[in-house]
């Protein structure tokens, strides 16, 4: 039954989300960390550790369905 909330949409729309966020709060942060000018930084970098920040947050994510919230990608079990 719990695999069964991996397959909502609702789920998926909140992973993606937060796929997103962790992904550009991961790049904001390497960006900044030393960086002075746009020619400065490592795009390349900060492409890498920004995909990793979202397969984490997407393992995360899955985890939590199957445990959480039935109908988001959350660890808590209160609805919205």
């Amino acid at each position: 039954m719990s695999q069964r909330r991996l397959l909502t949409g609702l789920f998926w729309m909140d992973t993606s989300e937060r796929m997103v966020r962790a992904a550009a709060s991961s790049a904001l942060a390497t960006i900044t960390a030393d960086m002075v000018g746009i020619l400065d930084v490592p795009w390349g970098t900060i492409a890498s550790v920004a995909g990793l920040a979202s397969v984490v947050s997407l393992l995360v994510s899955i985890v939590a369905g199957t445990g959480g919230d039935p109908a988001t990608a959350g660890f808590t079990t209160d609805t919205r």
